[in-house]
């Protein structure tokens, strides 16, 4: 009977986030807000389904009392995001609260699947997070200073990937983390975001030559920094944001072309001098022959993944506690095998229709520093997602990232829930400028 009901359970859980998944880019063809809110309610319907058939499988296979008051926890803090956030502001977007507790609900019952511990440690770091980014909307309307600080995010950010190279310890080959009285973080996490509003500071109004390089050297200090550090994953994502960045705020397809031929010579020359750079590119290229130290992590993952199929073999059905490092960097792996391509594929999805909602947001804000914030911050969002998805794939070179919102670690759900918190915070500055270019043409018309 057992095995009857996780079955059933496991293929329903596919359908469910299928039938999500489509709702999601639906909401882009309804014309009537009542038309989206019904979508709405669907959603959230799914995402405590999708939950409790999860925690069901998994108390079905462990037997174990601390799931059932974690699953119970777990709505409670749905329960309470779903009512907090719309009360505090009545103009948000119901699609990426949608998704941001979608995404987060799908990291915490597979962190769980394999590690209790770990996945309970995540969920208290997002509820406490999650009270944080509550007053991030309201903040960022209100504070106008924010767009005249730049020198300070510049400084902060370099101060903090500075102490990280010096004084942090080395996790996996790389320097991401330092502990401070006992708690580990990775301020490169926190810095990903304070670039982008340096970015946006440095190059709202003056794309001169001049502020053009001052903020390329400063941007490269960061880079640099982290190559150093051997966070590589970390480096990329903010070359590709100031590439994006810049090619936006000056529109020069010159800048972009001499920015990628720049990456071209620093890659070369990188895999030359630099020793981990040289790993991570043979690794790339010869998993399947050499299955042993480093290259082990991908062919594991590619395994994994073959090996699930379509529909997966179920939730405890697998072995995904084979794959090195499966609860961040290979999360995707993990799902692929128990939950099947098709979950995996619509995961993808939901992440395309995050990055489709910031990207809107982008372009319908008319203030120049909040429509840089905006675009930087969904560069960084999706191209994230491309090199964790990339690597545990083998269709990039593995760089060691998380996977927004799903993968385990404090600093990323910490960083990717602010993430959240400031584009809805831009989507309700979209909405206020919309409201007054109403009253502006009410009035034009009166008169």
């Amino acid at each position: 009977m057992t095995t009857i009901i996780t079955t059933g359970a496991n293929y329903l859980i596919i359908v469910l986030f299928a039938v999500y998944t489509f709702q999601s880019f639906q909401v882009f063809k309804r014309k009537t807000e009542e038309d989206r809110k019904h979508i709405y309610r669907m959603q959230m319907a799914g995402i405590y389904l999708i939950s409790f058939l999860a925690h069901l499988v998994m108390y079905l296979h462990t037997k174990d009392p601390e799931l059932l008051f974690f699953y119970c926890a777990q709505v409670m803090f749905f329960t309470a995001v779903f009512l907090a956030f719309p009360l505090a502001y009545k103009k948000l977007s119901r699609l990426l609260l949608n998704h941001m507790c979608m995404l987060m609900s799908i990291g915490f019952f597979m962190i769980a699947r394999l590690d209790l511990e770990r996945s309970v440690k995540q969920f208290f770091i997002a509820a406490v997070t999650m009270v944080i980014s509550l007053l991030i909307p309201a903040l960022i309307r209100k504070a106008k200073f924010l767009k005249r600080i730049t020198p300070f995010y510049c400084i902060l950010g370099i101060g903090l990937l500075a102490a990280v190279f010096i004084y942090g310890s080395v996790t996996y080959g790389s320097k991401i983390n330092v502990t401070v009285h006992g708690i580990t973080i990775a301020p490169s996490e926190i810095v990903k975001i304070l670039f982008v509003f340096f970015v946006a500071g440095m190059l709202r109004k003056n794309t001169s030559i001049g502020n053009v390089a001052a903020t390329t050297f400063l941007a490269a200090v960061h880079v640099l920094i982290l190559v150093l550090s051997k966070d590589l994953g970390g480096a990329l994502i903010l070359f590709v944001v100031y590439l994006s960045m810049l090619y936006i705020a000056t529109r020069k397809l010159t800048y972009v072309a001499g920015g990628l031929l720049c990456f071209s010579g620093a890659a070369a020359a990188a895999f030359f001098l630099f020793n981990h750079v040289r790993v991570r590119i043979l690794t790339w290229t010869t998993s399947f022959d050499v299955l042993q130290h480093d290259s082990s992590q991908v062919s594991q993952s590619l395994f994994a993944i073959g090996t699930g199929s379509w529909f997966g073999s179920g939730l405890y059905q697998g072995l995904p506690e084979t794959i090195p490092v499966a609860v961040s960097d290979f999360i995707f792996s993990a799902i692929s095998e128990e939950l099947g391509t098709v979950f995996a594929l619509c995961l993808i999805l939901v992440c395309f229709s995050c990055f489709l909602m910031f990207v809107n947001i982008s372009l319908q804000l008319q203030d120049s520093f909040y429509k840089l914030v905006s675009l930087g911050l969904s560069v960084s969002f999706i191209f994230q997602v491309f090199l964790t998805i990339g690597g545990d794939t083998k269709f990039i070179p593995l760089t060691g990232v998380t996977l927004p919102l799903v993968s385990y670690g404090g600093s990323s759900i910490l960083s990717s829930v602010i993430v959240f918190a400031i584009i809805q915070s831009l989507y309700i500055i979209k909405q206020d400028e919309g409201d007054h270019h109403g009253e502006n043409e009410t009035k034009k018309r009166r008169s």
